[in-house]
């Protein structure tokens, strides 16, 4: 990263280190929509990175700054920071970190493993899956939405999807939440860094075990597949196909956790939203768009400037860090009508949750459709459901937005 003397002074009020107090991460809005209109391309003297919020130019981060952000093993040595090099093993070999050519090997891979009919052949599964879970605890009358359903509903769709024990999933989520909290939290919770490196390695462990064990042949799944897959005589190494599995089984399960409880939240909070919703099942594809819009689980994302960019009026110089916030591109005016109105039929709805360009979401055709099935389920079957707390606590993972608990009641 090239910090420059010339470095603009900032306003420390916009500074997005704000988001570690508990009420500006319980609604970040006001702050993204401060940055949006006052300095949209903001030098943040906290975290020492550039920020961008307005559309245009989150997009245009997203679809030509680098990618490849993660120190090296050999680099992190150097910096004294020896005892993490396992998580940059790791990181190093996954798609969501590289750039072409080895982005686009990995990508083509991947691809031929996770196709679009894998996701198709998995909706009925989803959908009992999802009624399972409701079936447990539906004569409660009330209910944890996040413990009992939105984090165990994708970690045990992940787990199928995988070909992974079913009976694993919860110790799949907790791998998962470990990780997750490193790649939206990491510069932030230096202390936690002895439970991540001891996840990473417990993760590693696990899948080299399943893809060595001779005497239980892997079972159809995306491992199988990853380790199967080939172009034209190239495949993944053993280390690509643990660490690509890693990246999947993450994003798939803390994004999809999110969108499942903030979303409800949000209709929770907009009660004929959320009967407009229930009676109209049919938006059910919109109203997932509209969600991941209003309220993105994946909020922000770190790339490099490839060469000197003047943007906002600014000089972003190469090798600097730069922060594309998509959440806040999400509200901007410039892209969105009433971008702060929560609108379940809105059609011109190309939002940034999923990423843009090379690094689009891998995932995203089975986190839609675990959104369809969860949302429609849930309203479908929780008659009368409303917040049974006002007492709401956000996870301290600043990039990737979700609930501790969403208690409800119903009838």
């Amino acid at each position: 990263m090239n910090i420059m003397a010339s470095q603009p002074k900032s306003d420390p009020s916009l500074s997005l280190y704000r988001l570690l107090d508990p009420t500006v991460l319980a609604d970040p809005y006001p702050l993204y929509a401060r940055l949006c209109e006052e300095d949209p391309v903001h030098w943040d003297q906290f975290l020492h990175c550039w920020v961008v919020t307005r559309y245009a130019d989150v997009h245009q981060v997203l679809h030509s700054f680098s990618a490849d952000r993660t120190p090296s093993p050999e680099a992190m040595r150097a910096l004294g920071l020896g005892h993490i090099e396992p998580i940059a093993e790791v990181m190093v070999k996954q798609m969501l970190f590289l750039d072409a050519p080895d982005h686009t090997r990995l990508r083509k891979l991947c691809s031929t493993a996770f196709t679009p009919r894998r996701v198709e052949l998995l909706e009925g599964r989803v959908e009992a899956i999802a009624n399972e879970l409701i079936d447990k605890v539906v004569a409660n009358k009330r209910m944890d939405v996040v413990g009992d359903f939105a984090a165990p509903f994708p970690a045990i769709v992940t787990a199928h999807l995988l070909g992974m024990p079913s009976k694993d999933h919860a110790q799949l989520k907790s791998w998962s939440a470990d990780f997750a909290e490193m790649l939206g939290n990491f510069q932030h919770n230096p202390e936690r860094i002895g439970q991540v490196l001891k996840s990473v390695e417990d993760m590693t462990g696990y899948f080299r075990r399943a893809i060595r064990e001779e005497e239980r042949p892997l079972p159809e799944g995306l491992v199988r597949s990853l380790l199967e897959a080939e172009i034209d005589g190239n495949k993944l190494s053993e280390d690509e196909v643990i660490a690509n599995t890693i990246v999947t089984m993450v994003g798939g399960q803390e994004t999809t956790t999110n969108l499942i409880g903030n979303g409800l939240l949000t209709l929770l909070r907009q009660p004929d939203k959320l009967a407009e919703l229930r009676d109209n099942p049919d938006i059910a594809d919109t109203a997932v768009e509209e969600l991941l819009r209003y309220e993105s689980p994946s909020q922000h994302t770190g790339r490099i400037c490839r060469e000197d960019t003047v943007m906002g009026g600014k000089l972003i110089k190469k090798g600097d860090a730069v922060m594309a916030v998509m959440a806040a591109g999400n509200r901007d005016p410039r892209r969105f009508a009433d971008p702060d109105t929560l609108d379940l039929r809105r059609t011109d709805n190309r939002h940034l949750a999923f990423g843009w360009a090379a690094h689009f979401c891998f995932g995203a055709p089975l986190a839609r459709m675990e959104g369809r099935i969860a949302f429609t389920a849930l309203l479908r079957r929780l008659p009368e459901i409303t917040l049974a707390s006002d007492k709401l606590v956000w996870r301290e993972n600043l990039g990737l937005r979700g609930l501790k608990a969403l208690p409800v009641t119903f009838a």
